[in-house]
């Protein structure tokens, strides 16, 4: 069985990595960060298997934090790891999800990639001395638990325990929707700290080989070498972001109009921005709920969640936060089509609706491949 092992040389490349395929969200790279150097300076193994080497008869789980990125930006991050040591919200929801199911897990998979959630399953796979799986669910971040190729792949995403920052555990054993269960873990962690952790989509290897997204987490880590790698050179950064990503360039420019607010457990935040060098005299709309979900150029729609829109730094590439957003900032938006296992999902009509535009504020928009809403 081929094994990755992760080293400390690899920190850096990951993080640069998550901070963009993370489309606005999936946590603080920094906090990413410090819970990577917490690892080794603990000296625990991180390892990551291949999907196509996990044994068809494992039992598989997912998870990560819940909460909203502005929330955990404001957490003492030294604390929060410190704490983490006599009580990590994630190794609880793990064990009550083992509880639940009379099973020992075999191998965790990440929900989305993405600055925190990546590293804190890195972490909790760790602590518990098994691989993580290199892959996850949307091949990015995504705001919600059900928006998830699992779900669509008839991997039932409960039970899913819910554990927060207060000392409270729940159980979601049963749902009628696909949203029902994430709306009560955002209810829980806005009652019980701000943040807080999760464990679901319990399955087999051989659902697991089915319905991943494959390889992102190494996936991640080219990406920021090949960012690394430009800057290091003097080459353009955005190119080699796009030539990784086998993206495009969807729009140049600058923040002129932002709105943002915490809500529910998210962030959400509309953004206008001014266009720039070849993209001048335009002007593109951004809504983003912790993540970016859809993308307007002069008013017409060009990109739809789960599509990938990825914000970059104008000037060295890096991956933008939503919650680093600001007027005046000059940005590049780069698209990227989502996994077709993903898209494949998306032709059930339930869980396009667990995908789609309702759940962020427009209802009117309905999912259609980025390549065609950019045809020349």
């Amino acid at each position: 069985m081929r094994k990755y092992v992760f080293t400390a040389s690899d920190i850096e490349p990951l993080l640069e990595g998550l901070a963009i395929v993370g489309t606005g969200g999936g946590g603080s790279p920094k906090l990413g960060k410090a819970i990577l150097e917490n690892e080794f300076s603990i000296k625990r193994e991180i390892t990551l298997i291949d999907p196509q080497d996990v044994p068809d008869d494992a039992f598989v789980i997912s998870g990560g934090i819940m909460g909203s990125v502005s929330i955990l930006d404001r957490m003492d991050t030294g604390k929060l790891i410190k704490g983490w040591e006599k009580r990590f919200e994630l190794i609880e929801a793990a064990k009550a999800m083992s509880a639940y199911k009379g099973k020992e897990i075999d191998y965790v998979v990440p929900f989305e990639v993405g600055g925190l959630n990546t590293p804190v399953i890195l972490s909790l796979a760790a602590r518990m001395g098994i691989s993580t799986i290199d892959g996850d669910s949307v091949g990015r971040s995504a705001p919600e638990t059900q928006m998830a190729s699992f779900l669509g792949h008839g991997i039932s995403l409960v039970p899913m325990p819910l554990v927060d920052t207060m000392g409270n555990t729940i159980i979601v054993s049963e749902q009628s929707k696909p949203t029902f269960a994430d709306e009560i873990g955002r209810w829980m962690i806005t009652k019980g700290g701000g943040m807080g952790a999760n464990s679901h989509y319990p399955m087999s290897g051989a659902e697991l080989k089915r319905s991943v997204i494959p390889n992102t987490i190494t996936g991640a880590i080219k990406i920021g070498r090949s960012l690394m790698k430009a800057r290091k050179e003097g080459s353009d950064p955005i190119s080699a972001v796009i030539g990784q990503l086998g993206g495009i360039k969807l729009f140049q420019g600058r923040v002129e109009k932002l709105q943002g607010e915490d809500k529910g457990g998210f962030y959400i935040t509309n953004v206008v921005l001014k266009g720039r060098a070849d993209f001048a005299g335009k002007e593109a709309k951004l809504v983003i709920k912790n993540e970016t979900m859809a993308l307007w150029i002069d008013g017409k729609l060009r990109t739809v969640f789960p599509d990938l829109v990825c914000m970059l730094d104008e000037k060295d590439g890096s991956g933008i936060l939503s919650t680093d957003i600001e007027e005046g900032r000059d940005m590049v938006l780069v698209g990227q089509p989502c996994h077709d296992r993903l898209r494949a999902v998306l032709k059930n009509p339930e869980i396009a609706e667990a995908f789609g535009g309702s759940r962020y504020g427009h209802p009117e928009v309905s999912f259609i491949p980025m390549e065609e809403l950019n045809k020349a």
